[in-house]
């Protein structure tokens, strides 16, 4: 198979018609669907046809903070729940995205535009978190300590840290809800979330599961809008949240930083990346090709975590390229809801415009294109696979995040010298290394700047892990065990004894 663009029908079949029209287009706030106070609404599109799916409410300021003040009436109740039954909401829900797994997958492709293969794969490791933090949900603890000088005791206790404010990204808008929602919940906090608006159909969807899954009124909140800061701004200053957690840009989690400093909320920041992936000399070539394959690809290379800049030992880099490229011309390209298709198109104009001008700007300064490294044109945002060689380090590829099906290969001789480029950056989330030595292996692991590290696997992300990133990656953690503890405040009571 090639990546011939696979063409899309104009109009929505019948199935995908019945699948968005059976998802609430309007604002969630304290348990029930309503209309934009303004009545405005905002229109979802296809980025494989450029087509309008649907539309939905588009929030005001004013909507917003109706939504916050149900969250907040809401906490002190939600917090007093067992944690027991805030598991079992969450079980719950796990099951219901598992059973509608189908129809959940689909309205994905439509309105990201990533294969419905992939998507179902989305929603499977979405439902992951639900589960896994159902599980943290009745393991929150505490400790009981004499103190040194013997007069008192310590009791250590962990509480809610109130009302969240969530902004979640359209790369992968049901995943980035539930690692969201699910510690949240778990812990007791109530929550405003706000998706981004080229895909807020996943996160309605969300929600409808949760409120079938028993959560009580006011305690998630959902607000689509088209002009996030004039909406969401007001709920940060406001002082009635009391944290924010925010996955997308470092240029907009920086401008969110600032706000919450006014009223010193608590902070998550999953923000941008420029992954470094490693291919050492003594590695097997399969195993690395398919790790560059899985780093890059995923979601057509619309991840933070994809593999941006690939360095390829120079005594294997030219049978490493030809592997690669043959690797991505076979992959079939189109609308993700015609069989057989693994890449779908990026999200929008926008973002086709950027992939394209880091190709042309890194070919312009010397780079040479293996293949791929043209739009076809046409209606849709689509761009082929791309395997492009000695990128310069003048050249913006080198230190922009692509996100997009875009491989850049640079040669390296010597491990000093790849692991001094793969830190010479200023994000630090994820490196993937390939090395069958054992310690080379931990050796470059411990070296490089990021947050996780990939040891010859071409994908980090699991619920069970901490997922975060240094520099400007961003704050916090989110997943494995710690990444409740992001949604909770540390207690301290003395005792005299």
């Amino acid at each position: 198979m090639s990546s011939d663009l696979t063409t899309a029908p104009a109009q929505l079949s019948a199935e995908e018609a019945r699948v968005v029209g059976a998802v609430p287009k309007q604002l969630f706030i304290a348990g029930r669907w309503v209309d934009s106070s303004s009545g405005e609404t905002l229109e979802v599109l296809d980025p494989a046809t450029g087509a309008v799916i649907c539309s939905v409410a588009d929030a005001t300021p004013e909507d917003g903070m109706a939504a916050l003040d149900a969250a907040v009436a809401a906490q002190a109740g939600f917090a007093a729940m067992s944690p027991r039954s805030r598991s079992d909401i969450l079980m719950t829900a796990f099951r219901l995205m598992h059973e509608r797994i189908d129809d959940l997958a689909l309205l994905m492709t439509l309105e990201m535009g990533k294969p419905v293969a992939e998507a179902k794969g989305e929603i499977t490791y979405a439902a992951e978190f639900f589960r896994h933090f159902a599980e943290e949900a009745t393991r929150i603890d505490g400790g009981y300590l004499t103190a040194p000088a013997g007069n008192a005791r310590l009791l250590v206790t962990k509480q809610p840290v109130g009302p969240t404010l969530l902004i979640t990204p359209w790369n992968f808008p049901m995943a980035m809800g539930t690692r969201k929602l699910g510690p949240a919940i778990a812990a007791g906090c109530t929550s405003v979330i706000k998706p981004a608006h080229q895909t807020p159909l996943s996160m309605l969807a969300l929600v409808e599961i949760l409120r079938e899954a028993g959560l009580p009124e006011g305690v998630v909140n959902v607000i689509t809008c088209m002009h996030s800061n004039a909406v969401m701004e007001p709920l940060v200053r406001s002082g009635k949240a009391r944290k924010l957690s925010f996955t997308g840009s470092t240029r907009v989690g920086k401008i969110l930083l600032e706000q919450c400093a006014d009223q010193v909320l608590r902070t998550s920041m999953e923000l941008g990346g420029n992954a470094p992936f490693i291919v050492f000399e003594d590695a097997n070539l399969d195993e690395a090709v398919n790790g560059a394959m899985l780093a890059k690809m995923r979601n057509m290379g619309e991840a933070c975590t994809a593999a941006n800049r690939i360095y390829v030992h120079e005594s294997i880099i030219g049978e490493f390229g030809e592997r690669l490229s043959a690797a991505m011309a076979a992959l079939p390209v189109g609308r993700g809801t015609v069989e057989g298709v693994r890449v779908g198109p990026l999200i929008d104009q926008a973002a086709l415009d950027k992939v394209s001008e880091l190709v042309a700007d890194a070919v312009g300064k010397g780079a040479t294109v293996l293949v791929g490294g043209q739009a076809p044109g046409g209606a849709g945002y689509f761009y082929p696979p791309t395997v492009i060689t000695g990128v310069p380090a003048s050249a913006a590829m080198a230190r922009e995040e692509i996100f997009g099906p875009v491989a850049p290969l640079t040669p390296f001789s010597t491990e000093e010298e790849v692991i001094a480029a793969a830190n010479d950056s200023e994000f630090g989330l994820v490196s993937y290394v390939f090395t069958n030595d054992l310690r080379r292996a931990l050796r470059v692991g411990e070296a490089l700047e990021s947050g996780m590290v990939g040891i010859n696997q071409g994908i980090v992300s699991n619920p069970a892990a901490p997922f975060g990133g240094m520099k400007q990656s961003g704050l916090g953690r989110e997943g494995g065990a710690v990444g409740i503890d992001e949604f909770l405040e540390t207690k301290y009571i003395g005792i005299s004894m």
